[in-house]
């Protein structure tokens, strides 16, 4: 019994060990989503998904797998003038081995403003998987920032991507 908690404590510490400490991938790979949308380049943005992966858009819609993920966004990028975003990353969380959680903030500056539209403000989620130079967007969402009712909330974070940018 003893030796079987001995082996159950060891590979524990090695599943531990095993945990990715090293953000640097998962950030890389939300720039280059970003870097993907401000260059309304709708491959690159559905090519950093796993063949499985999900975009919701900020609209609440739906996208399930790169080839509709690509073909949704090429459709919105002929026939919409798409606005860049301004991101903060707020955080990147391992939540297992090749597995993490990726929190950001983005905003929108509408052609001809001089100010970020807090009506565009936006809070994304990316859950990736990977392992060392190969990771993947599982799920990206972008969910509206609105914090209805609270003004100072809009306010905040609205000074927060400023600061970012």
């Amino acid at each position: 019994m003893r030796e079987q908690l001995e082996r159950m404590t060891e590979s524990r510490r090695a599943v531990q060990f095993a945990l990715p400490s090293d953000e640097d991938e998962p950030r890389a790979l939300y720039a280059r989503l970003i870097a993907a949308w401000n260059g309304r380049d709708a491959e690159a943005f559905a090519g950093l998904f796993a063949p499985g992966g999900t975009a919701i858009g900020f609209d609440g819609s739906e996208m399930a797998g790169r080839a509709e993920i690509a073909s949704a966004l090429g459709e919105a990028f002929a026939s919409h003038r798409t606005v860049p975003y301004a991101t903060r990353l707020r955080s990147v969380r391992f939540v297992g081995p090749g597995a993490a959680v990726v929190r950001a903030v983005a905003g929108m500056m509408p052609p001809g403003k001089e100010e970020l539209d807090p009506d565009l403000h936006a809070q994304h989620t990316v859950l990736a998987e990977g392992r060392p130079g190969a990771w993947r967007i599982v799920l990206f969402q972008n969910t509206p920032a609105r914090f209805h009712g609270r003004p100072e909330a809009v306010a905040a974070l609205t000074e927060e991507l400023r600061a970012s940018e």
